[in-house]
């Protein structure tokens, strides 16, 4: 399939940083920035545009395709593509972009500040100041230096944990589904199960998909022979906040920090995940941030750098 003569028309309906729409007209492409558009709007303009570029505003399904016989590219500005269906891309042609490189050193950033945060008890001492007292024994903490840490998913997110974790003195080992490249000599690609028995930390950076629903669910937690510390900073689903619950509750997480969450529109609960979101709540090794993980100043740019990078090594190729 080769892109068209006339000019490549491209719709951008989620708010993205000013940088983008420069970038792309550099490149000839005729731009329609709308990031206020509501996703009912949307399938109406599709059927003008070669080109379109999501955040999370709404799900690319094969029904709102059916609107765009003319579409040659969807741009996650993220990394993450669970808003995008399975397979229906692939069915229609369409080439699909994404931006982990963009983000992957803000995720590193925040899972390392979140662990810690947890080992040194710096949320709850701010708290307790904040509140008049001054404990200092009740916030004596742990170090990095000497533990396991465990990694299950070995990609952007993964390594970029992996790399900051390297002047810590501590043992890295990385688990994932497929073959992937091992950049640092410090680090020992493995099996689940030998994270499951050496690792006191596990931290998640593996995309949500079908087969990864609930992949941390009560049978991975409890083949854990030492109480964990776990960090997610992938997404809410792959991890089963009941089985958390109940592992918190019997020692077998010792603490937990979560940048996503099993429903992150919190008006939506239903009453179990309220309850279970009440429970971290009060729970006093909790540390709960809202999908931040990759928000940085700096990675709000390099997000667009990445897509027009692509997308430019795209046109190149279709031309």
């Amino acid at each position: 399939m080769s892109v068209p003569s006339s000019p490549f028309r491209c719709l951008i309906i989620d708010l993205m940083h000013e940088s983008l729409l420069p970038m792309l007209e550099k490149l000839g492409i005729e731009v329609t920035y709308r990031p206020t558009i509501t996703k009912e709007e949307v399938p109406a303009l599709l059927p003008d545009y070669h080109m379109l570029v999501v955040r999370s505003k709404m799900r690319v399904t094969a029904a709102l395709l059916e609107h765009a016989p003319n579409l040659r590219v969807v741009a996650r500005a993220g990394a993450g593509v669970d808003n995008i269906d399975d397979g229906v891309l692939e069915a229609r042609n369409i080439a699909l972009i994404n931006a982990p490189e963009g983000n992957r050193d803000a995720v590193g950033d925040h899972t390392l500040g979140l662990l810690l945060a947890l080992f040194r008890k710096i949320t709850q001492g701010d708290r307790q100041i904040r509140e008049g007292l001054w404990l200092r024994e009740e916030n004596r903490g742990e170090e990095i230096g000497g533990k396991t840490i465990g990694i299950i998913g070995y990609g952007h997110m993964g390594k970029s944990l992996a790399k900051r974790l390297m002047g810590f003195d501590c043992e890295v080992l990385a688990y994932d589904k497929k073959e992937v490249e091992n950049p640092f000599p410090q680090v020992r690609l493995t099996t689940l199960e030998e994270i499951q028995e050496k690792a006191q930390v596990l931290s998640l950076h593996f995309p949500y998909t079908k087969e990864n629903h609930y992949f941390i669910n009560e049978q991975v937690l409890s083949g854990f022979r030492h109480p964990i510390w776990l960090l997610n900073t992938a997404r809410g689903e792959v991890l089963d906040h009941a089985a958390l619950v109940d592992a918190m509750k019997t020692g077998k997480v010792k603490g937990a920090a979560l940048d996503v969450l099993e429903n992150e529109k919190l008006k939506t609960l239903t009453e179990a995940q309220q309850e279970r979101l009440n429970y971290l709540f009060q729970h006093p090794r909790v540390i709960l941030t809202p999908h931040i993980g990759g928000w940085t100043q700096e990675s709000y740019v390099r997000i667009n750098e990445v897509l027009v990078e692509k997308l430019k090594a795209f046109l190149v190729a279709k031309r």
